[in-house]
């Protein structure tokens, strides 16, 4: 009776959370199937892998946060927003929600810090590159930022750093990778890492582009080599970055 409430109570939860990640009026029915070598959030063996996860303390801050990015180009435009609301940052003027502020993806540039960085114009024609999407974060005061690039790293030290933050509440893991490297289509990619399995050794990608794909558990090693290619826009590998507040 016990194991029968535990799968009962569990089975609840999982339903709120794949609720709240794939619903929302940017969400469509039509998404495009994972890869063999990827486990979909939302099948058994996905939520199986949630909760036994002892690495799992960004997962539900960043689900209550989740957004699917507003174009091709905004993955890290979105990512960056679903982190800083996860850590409360002070947010700019929300007009369209009077005297609440809160960061949106119409609001993220109003910062003119941002702008040194990157302008708002080109993020919507060619996305960011590595540097560009810490960057963007640090020009937020109160945000501590850290950058690692995979060509100066290795899985051992990426696994090992990844899973400690994600065991620590209030510091976010965004990672940078080449899309057709795990098997997806196709180019580069940012999103938020949400949970670590240490038994499957597998880290679960929040994917912001849901109207594609949804939210994947990818092995340690293939999310590594996916992060060590070459952005061909700055000429460095691609990485990941880890956030917090000051």
């Amino acid at each position: 009776m016990k194991n029968h409430k535990y799968l009962t109570v569990k089975t609840y939860v999982i339903s709120l959370i794949i609720a709240l990640c794939f619903s929302g009026e940017n969400t469509v029915a039509q998404i495009l199937v994972s890869p063999k070598n990827l486990i979909a959030f939302d099948s058994l063996e996905g939520e199986n892998l949630l909760f036994e996860s002892k690495y799992r303390s960004d997962f539900f801050p960043l689900s209550m946060q989740f957004v699917t990015q507003d174009n091709l180009a905004y993955c890290g435009v979105a990512s960056m927003v679903m982190v800083l609301n996860s850590l409360k940052i002070s947010a700019p003027e929300t007009p369209e929600y009077r005297e609440f502020k809160i960061f949106t993806q119409n609001n993220f540039f109003n910062n003119q810090k941002t702008r040194q960085v990157i302008t708002q114009e080109k993020v919507a024609r060619s996305g960011m590159s590595l540097q560009q999407l810490g960057g963007l974060l640090a020009s937020y005061d109160g945000v501590k930022v850290k950058i690692y690039y995979a060509g100066d790293s290795n899985l051992q030290n990426f696994r090992k750093l990844a899973a400690e933050n994600l065991k620590q509440p209030g510091n976010f893991v965004l990672v940078n990778y080449l899309r057709k490297e795990i098997g997806q289509e196709t180019g580069g990619h940012i999103s938020p890492l949400a949970a670590y399995n240490e038994v499957a050794d597998r880290f679960l990608i929040m994917d912001v582009s849901r109207y594609k794909y949804p939210p994947v558990w990818v092995k340690a090693a293939d999310l590594y080599k996916a992060m060590n290619t070459v952005d061909s826009a700055s000429g460095k590998t691609r990485g990941f970055v880890f956030v917090s507040k000051e």
